[in-house]
């Protein structure tokens, strides 16, 4: 990936994102060279040249996402944050700054960290266990579930905004600009706070 690396950084960034759009629309297995080259207006050649092959190209952004993933929550996660509510707009601002760098990042990483097929399962498995894994696990921190209001599943609500902030995700993601990323994330807050009026035992 030498002559990669040698490009110039926009030019870099146009095909590292052509190539996570395919990859996050279609799938290791769906996704081909030839349909990341038309997506990134280059030649099949030259992926091929740059990458050596399409399993080598995937492997490197699951890693190259996975990392600036991590050095973002790294960054900005505070070990402070322990209320139920805020970690979940904290991790999704953090997914949605990642966004304004490169569009289909977050939703690239999220798949190729459940992919099945057997040509790259085994290499994730590895790269997640490795010194990926590692960092992702030091990041983690006790959640205050205490004023939940009593009977309310702390699991499945947080199931409940996983699903919701990937879905505010998928949205925007065809209308990566500022404003609507801006937008989305005052949206999700809001209603956040809403959930928490309701499911909080005190407010103040």
């Amino acid at each position: 990936m030498e002559s990669f690396f040698k490009l110039r950084a926009d030019k870099q960034k146009h095909i590292i994102d052509a190539a996570l759009n395919v990859f996050a629309r279609n799938g290791y297995k769906k996704a081909s060279i030839g349909d990341i080259a038309d997506e990134a207006s280059i030649s099949k050649g030259m992926v091929s040249y740059y990458f050596g092959s399409k399993k080598n190209l995937y492997l490197y952004l699951t890693e190259f996402c996975g990392n600036m993933l991590v050095d973002e929550m790294e960054s900005r996660f505070d070990n402070k944050v322990t209320d139920f509510f805020e970690k979940i707009m904290l991790a999704t601002d953090i997914k949605l700054s990642l966004m304004k760098k490169h569009r289909s990042c977050v939703h690239f990483f999220a798949s190729a960290c459940n992919e099945t097929d057997a040509e790259v399962q085994t290499n994730i498995r590895e790269l997640l266990s490795g010194e990926l894994g590692l960092r992702m696990q030091k990041l983690a921190t006790p959640t205050d579930i205490s004023k939940l209001k009593s009977g309310i599943d702390h699991s499945l609500l947080e199931l409940f905004f996983i699903w919701t902030a990937e879905g505010l995700l998928k949205e925007i993601q065809n209308d990566n600009n500022a404003e609507s990323i801006e937008n989305a994330k005052n949206t999700f807050g809001t209603c956040l706070e809403l959930f928490r009026m309701y499911m909080y035992t005190d407010i103040h």
